[in-house]
């Protein structure tokens, strides 16, 4: 009978640690559906160490392009490319429009803040390789750290800011960028970023933390 019950007891930690690992695993599906261009679920085995090291998602809003440069005859055709290490996501291509506006969601993987996030504008050509309209870069870490220090958000009244990051020579900033809490009482910030290595241009964008049970940040 001992021996018996000790079988049982096995079996029952077997089930328990099965049950754990298929919790963890629809975990990973879940977040990896989130972000655009992520590995697909019969790929997720060898992702192990980014989800394990993942601190959250990252939401990019991409509002709109202001003056941006001319490449075609008259106009343009841009659209945006998001970049931070490995991953490379884009907005749809708005047609014929210099200052277009996107309002398109992408979505970034964090595991180390320390990692700037770039972003380039092209210009869509169908018969030849699309043109560079400027480039801009901007970090999370500031955004980030504003998260891990007010967790108490519903004590927070909506409005409040959290903190300003002002325009300078070591960032791509046009004007100061606030980090506040939104009417849902979340955490945003709000970028207007100039564009680099191009005659004019500025892309104005807005991020929110995508925040999961679990993440090692918070």
């Amino acid at each position: 009978m001992i021996c018996f019950g000790w079988i049982e007891v096995e079996k029952e930690k077997r089930n328990v640690f099965q049950l754990a690992v298929q919790r963890r695993r629809r975990l990973r599906a879940k977040m990896y559906s989130l972000i655009e261009g992520a590995p697909r679920a019969a790929d997720l085995e060898s992702s192990e160490s980014v989800m394990d090291n993942l601190m959250g998602l990252l939401r990019v809003h991409v509002k709109r392009g202001v003056n941006l440069a001319v490449r075609d005859v008259r106009s343009s055709d841009p659209y945006v490319v998001v970049k931070m290490g490995n991953q490379r996501l884009k907005t749809r291509i708005v047609k014929k429009d210099v200052n277009p506006e996107w309002n398109d969601d992408l979505t970034l993987s964090i595991t180390d803040p320390d990692i700037p996030v770039s972003l380039t504008v092209y210009d869509h050509d169908t018969f030849s390789k699309d043109d560079k309209m400027g480039d801009s870069e901007f970090e999370v870490r500031s955004f980030i750290e504003a998260l891990k220090t007010y967790t108490n958000l519903e004590e927070i009244p909506s409005g409040t800011v959290i903190s300003r990051l002002k325009p300078g020579i070591d960032n791509c900033l046009v004007d100061e960028s606030a980090i506040y809490v939104n009417n849902e009482g979340k955490i945003i910030q709000d970028l207007f970023l100039r564009l680099r290595n191009v005659e004019c241009g500025e892309v104005e964008i807005q991020l929110q933390w995508i925040h999961y049970p679990g993440s090692k940040t918070f």
